[in-house]
């Protein structure tokens, strides 16, 4: 499920349903609590969303370990015939609606990421980032859950961000322009150090060096200089803002905030961490400042704690919930 999709349930019915699901997987539960779970789950469809969300949470890491797997198959033998990048992708596609999600929730699970990075030439998984070298000499860095294509030739130098964020560091080329294709539109480097984030429906830009042009799928153009930073839609481009000065620190592995609110806070964090991090409604716009480790998400969840008014509970191995402290 997406985040725009989740945030559409409230996060009361969230807990509610992770706290039946803890109730229900208990080997001693009654016929009673089965029974009020039963009466819970028909007072609203938004009930059913949630227990349906916190099914597919739990359920998640087999059933894709599992699709893993058969696609890998899939993916080898197409090494060793004729079968197209196109004909591998359909033949994934069959392996997943044919899944426990289905295809009717294929656009609000997390396999749409899952096949980009299957078939991206670079890319990340959650909590792991990754530096390459590419053949102009151009440094690039994947942050977590991204997927990244290469497309070099002797007229231009083109990166493909699929998913996720990618920072780069742009080597010289007074003949090929370096350019990032994202939903939203095309970005031109003017020789620069920037980084780009694929978001829902939007794109967000942050120039370090030099200066982008960003030119958007409807012809909208705009620079955007070192310093700044500006977050567009296919048919928007506001004036650009200043740019975070700890935006690239997720680099070495640290999530720098200042004054950040801690729902925001929270939903970067969730890229390294798998399952599920909510965030009470009562406490996401707590100001939070510091710097949080994210190669240890326990650690800094303990960090935000120990400074917050907030208290985090942990009912299963994949569902985190900060909330207020009682």
């Amino acid at each position: 499920m997406t985040r725009a999709a989740t945030n559409a349930i409230s996060h009361a019915s969230l807990e509610q349903a992770a706290s039946w699901y803890v109730q229900l997987n208990d080997q001693h539960a009654s016929e009673q609590e089965r029974e009020h779970w039963q009466a819970w789950l028909a007072q609203s469809g938004e009930h059913q969303a949630a227990w349906h969300y916190v099914e597919r949470v739990s359920q998640r890491f087999a059933a894709l370990q599992d699709n893993q797997q058969a696609a890998g198959h899939v993916l080898r033998n197409s090494g060793r015939s004729s079968i197209s990048r196109r004909q591998t992708i359909k033949s994934l596609l069959v392996l997943v609606s044919g899944s426990w999600l289905g295809w009717s929730a294929w656009r609000q699970s997390a396999l749409p990421l899952t096949l980009a990075r299957w078939t991206a030439d670079l890319s990340t998984g959650t909590g792991e980032t990754r530096e390459a070298r590419l053949s102009d000499g151009s440094r690039i860095w994947l942050n977590a859950l991204s997927a990244l294509d290469v497309r070099f030739d002797t007229a231009q130098r083109l990166l493909l961000l699929q998913a996720g964020e990618v920072l780069i560091d742009t080597a010289s080329d007074t003949i090929r322009p370096l350019l990032v294709q994202t939903v939203e539109g095309r970005l031109r480097a003017l020789g620069t150090r920037f980084s780009v984030r694929q978001e829902d429906r939007q794109t967000l830009l942050n120039v370090y060096e030099g200066a982008v042009e960003v030119r958007t799928t409807q012809g909208q153009v705009q620079v955007v200089k070192a310093g700044q930073q500006l977050c567009f839609t296919q048919d928007h481009t506001p004036t650009p803002t200043a740019a975070s000065a700890g935006r690239e620190a997720w680099r070495r592995g640290l999530l720098l905030a200042d004054n950040l609110p801690l729902g925001q806070l929270l939903e970067e964090l969730s890229r390294y961490r798998p399952g599920h991090l909510g965030c009470d409604p009562a406490v996401a716009g707590l100001p939070v400042m510091g710097a949080f480790p994210l190669k240890d998400t326990d650690q800094a969840l303990r960090l935000l704690e120990a400074a917050l008014p907030v208290r985090v509970q942990k009912p299963l191995e994949w569902w985190v919930n900060v909330g207020p402290k009682t």
